[in-house]
């Protein structure tokens, strides 16, 4: 099968623009690409992870990556899927995030001469005049063409900020800028940036004439998709030290029955005909289906050591109820108790299991904690001090998160 009938059927594909050129480019390996990622936050997060492995299989197939690091577009912030506005962002926090991405991109990518390419938008949107920018590219665009895309559709009855407004010109100059310099003809995204992609589509062939074969693909946005990157409020990150390597994998363990088998096969890199195969699983098969989604996507971030102690970890607890000495771990010090006890929603937030207190509260008053056999009862449930032995406390927080806490 070639590769882009493979992606079609792992079912990443939901709009193209010029179908027959873009299979035939990908599949000969002439195509130079990018995807753009907004540095919003110094990690990235699984909900990137659809994107990263796309970029993989295409530089497999011998195509050139270019990943783009929005660090001009960020100081304005995409309105797409947005009912308010973003947070906006200094230049300093957007160069750390930005070198973050970096780091963490290089374990999927391979970047060098004649590989992938890693670039930053700021490099050219930030020295834009904007007079300049007005009469090179404005009459490119339609007002009215713009209203109607979905990106402000949606903004418009709560009001779309004139800043938000210039994000489409902004992302469709980058594909232009990319197309001259770097011979970059194919763009990446998911199906929400599909406006803004098809701004920079038509950009181009206003600009260099109908033969610039400049073209569109989007990745498909569907519930999961959505969903992916978030879990209970708390953001899945690649970073270790944000996301252990163990919660990284108890997320994925985790899914729905009725996605891990997309999982499967839009992010991993199993053959498909293995994938077809698992297709007929049911019942208790779905959960080693889990296990198998789990282990690649946990090894490929963390390495196969990491995910082999997850395994083995969520396999522990499962059949022990708890009993791991690979269970994530947090280290209290006697300052984190007050009068001799410390609130079990303090726990939660120091462990990262609830984002805040007011999270930990709903989760406590929902019965969804317990602290060894016991439900955590009330808001005020805490812990003693001398409850804790060198083996620690165990707390779970619903079925299957279980997490150790110990005292220096």
């Amino acid at each position: 099968m070639k590769l882009y009938d493979e992606l079609k059927a792992r079912g990443l594909i939901a709009q193209v623009t010029d179908e027959e050129q873009i299979s035939t480019m990908i599949n000969e390996g002439k195509a130079t690409f990018y995807i753009g990622f907004d540095c919003t936050a110094d990690s990235l997060t699984a909900g990137h992870f659809m994107a990263l492995t796309l970029m993989k299989r295409l530089q497999m197939a011998g195509n050139r990556p270019i990943a783009l690091i929005g660090g001009g577009t960020t100081m304005i912030g995409d309105p797409s899927g947005r009912t308010d506005m973003r947070k906006m962002l200094t230049k300093e926090d957007i160069e750390h995030n930005a070198e973050c991405f970096r780091r963490q991109m290089e374990s999927f990518i391979e970047f060098g001469e004649g590989k992938a390419m890693m670039v930053n938008n700021a490099d050219w949107l930030l020295k834009l005049n904007y007079v300049e920018l007005l009469r090179e590219v404005g009459a490119c665009f339609s007002v009215n063409n713009m209203l109607r895309a979905e990106c402000y559709k949606q903004r418009m009855e709560k009001g779309l900020s004139f800043l938000e407004f210039n994000y489409m010109i902004m992302q469709s100059y980058d594909f232009y800028h990319m197309y001259k310099e770097y011979g970059c003809n194919m763009q990446f995204g998911g199906d929400d940036q599909w406006s803004n992609m098809l701004g920079g589509t038509e950009l181009i062939r206003k600009k260099l004439g109908k033969d610039a074969h400049a073209m569109t693909i989007t990745l498909l946005t569907d519930s999961q998709g959505k969903k992916m990157g978030k879990t209970a409020g708390n953001a899945v990150w690649l970073d270790p030290q944000k996301t252990s390597p163990y919660d990284f994998y108890q997320y994925w363990r985790n899914v729905a029955d009725s996605d891990v088998l997309k999982c499967i096969r839009m992010l991993t890199f199993l053959p498909l005909e293995q994938i077809e195969e698992m297709d007929k699983w049911e019942g208790a098969q779905l959960n080693e289906a889990k296990e198998i989604l789990a282990y690649e996507l946990c090894s490929m971030v963390h390495g196969n050591e990491e995910a082999e102690k997850a395994r083995e970890a969520s396999r522990s607890i499962f059949v022990s109820g708890g009993s791991s000495e690979n269970m994530p771990t947090t280290e209290l010090s006697e300052d984190d108790f007050v009068d001799g006890k410390i609130l079990v929603a303090d726990m939660l937030v120091k462990a990262g299991l609830a984002p805040s207190k007011g999270e930990a509260k709903r989760i406590i008053s929902g019965g969804g904690v317990f602290v060894g056999d016991a439900k955590a009862e009330g808001f005020s449930a805490a812990v003693m001090r001398d409850e804790f032995t060198d083996d620690g406390v165990i707390v779970r927080k619903g079925k299957k998160t279980y997490h150790k806490f110990k005292v220096k």
